[in-house]
């Protein structure tokens, strides 16, 4: 039984490590998708790191990505369709991990 025992609490501590990872990666996320808003808004310094914090609080609101994309989208206005957006936040999605993976090396 102890074979059992110590397969579950592996299998448990794995879940909670790659919960915790995903978890890191969508705020990274978040936040290079914040700071590339705030390049198309003309925010620099201090108010694109603000902003950057803003789109992460708004990963909050709701399970999923819908609610960083709202508000991106509405912040952006025109200067960014859907398409620009989403795929924006894929490509980030894929270097939030990749910069989480190369720390934890």
């Amino acid at each position: 039984m102890s074979t059992f025992n110590d397969r579950e609490n592996a299998f448990e501590n794995k879940f909670a490590h790659d919960e915790e990872m995903q978890f890191k990666a969508e705020a990274r996320r978040n936040k290079l998708l914040g700071l590339w808003a705030a390049e198309l808004m003309g925010k620099t310094g201090d108010a694109a790191a603000e902003y950057a914090k803003e789109v992460i609080k708004a990963d909050f609101e709701e399970a999923g990505d819908e609610d960083v994309y709202r508000k991106v989208s509405g912040d952006l206005g025109d200067k960014a369709d859907e398409a620009t957006i989403r795929s924006q936040m894929k490509t980030l999605m894929a270097q939030a991990k990749a910069e989480i993976f190369e720390e934890h090396d």
